[in-house]
């Protein structure tokens, strides 16, 4: 992925036009964010309630939500101008900053405050423990990705070797993963997300034997970024996008998984409340979503140590230029969080 960057970085510097540095406006006056994500998942459940509970367009906000379908896509698209924000990992931002960017990417809110896979086994494993996963063959995910280097960190802090590009696998896409899993039985282990953890457990294909976010601590897995350039000629907008993306938070926390599932149903059609429900609940289980949306430093510092582990980070990215609390601060004492 930093190579990706890294070129886009270099293709962009070629023109001399900016990217769009202004917010539109729908057609009933509301203004319109252009919102990428690195992909869909319960992972972002305050998100996505803030848009189905109708908390953004209170704000008088229109979401115009699209998929980038990996982080490096997702900064492609907020760098480039087609999106204004970015939901990603801040790996993505971390790389931006280290290659030197001009009209760099700023991390102003956090989202999510742990990895939210799972590894699933074919065996229930009760007494499950990290360093019996030596010589196992692992699915990891794509190589330079957070969810790749997080379990990479993990295994490492439990003596667990991933010198063995064979065993510990990142040849997989992400979204081949599951299916990978279940076709090749020589596969000992592989991380899911929510709700398809929970969902192919229930189909009997598999064991919940640990969360990987419960054993990493707390990282900022995923973080709302945009350009400089954006934030600082659209405060209000970004400040007005954060609050409401806090208030579907706070809906989460304050109802049971199950009310909670029925918020989110419209944003994933085909799968039960039920299943929704049991991810939400195994979420909230592992503090997965962020209470506030200030990113400290302490989990940016070891969001690059992991990523320094995996041998993806040269030098280290400057957290008082690549995160600007600003707006956070406000918000937090603002709604009391």
């Amino acid at each position: 992925m930093k190579r990706k960057i890294t070129a886009l970085i270099t293709a962009l510097s070629l023109f001399a036009a900016c990217p769009l540095a202004f917010a539109g406006c729908s057609d009933d006056g509301k203004t319109t964010v252009r919102l990428c994500e690195v992909t869909h998942s319960i992972f972002y459940a305050p998100m996505y309630i803030a848009i189905n509970n109708g908390y953004f367009g209170e704000e008088n906000i229109e979401i115009k939500l699209s998929n980038g379908g990996g982080a490096d896509k997702v900064m492609t698209s907020v760098i480039s101008g087609s999106a204004d924000i970015g939901l990603m990992g801040p790996e993505a931002t971390i790389y931006c900053h280290v290659e030197g960017q001009r009209d760099y990417p700023v991390i102003f809110g956090q989202l999510t405050n742990c990895d939210g896979s799972f590894l699933v086994g074919r065996n229930p494993e009760p007494d499950f423990d990290w360093a019996s996963l030596e010589g196992k063959h692992i699915l990891a995910g794509r190589a330079g990705g957070v969810p790749a280097m997080t379990l990479q960190w993990v295994l490492n802090q439990n003596g667990v070797s991933t010198d063995n590009g064979e065993l510990f696998d990142t040849s997989v896409a992400f979204d081949a993963m599951v299916g990978t899993f279940e076709s090749n039985k020589s596969i000992d282990y592989t991380t899911m997300f929510e709700p398809t953890a929970s969902e192919y457990v229930a189909l009997g294909k598999g064991y919940i034997v640990a969360s990987v976010g419960a054993a990493a601590g707390a990282v900022p897995y995923t973080a709302f970024s945009a350009q400089k350039s954006w934030l600082d000629k659209n405060n209000d907008t970004a400040k007005a996008f954060l609050r409401a993306v806090c208030r579907g938070y706070q809906y989460m926390a304050d109802n049971t998984p199950e009310t909670v599932a029925k918020s989110l149903t419209a944003s994933f059609a085909g799968t039960s409340e039920q299943s929704i429900a049991a991810a939400v609940k195994n979420y909230l289980a592992i503090g997965a979503w962020k209470k506030t949306p200030v990113l400290e430093k302490t989990s940016f510092e070891l969001l690059q140590d992991i990523m320094e582990n995996a041998g993806t980070l040269e030098s280290r990215a400057d957290y008082n230029a690549a995160v600007d609390n600003t707006i956070a601060n406000q918000l937090v004492k603002e709604l009391g969080m």
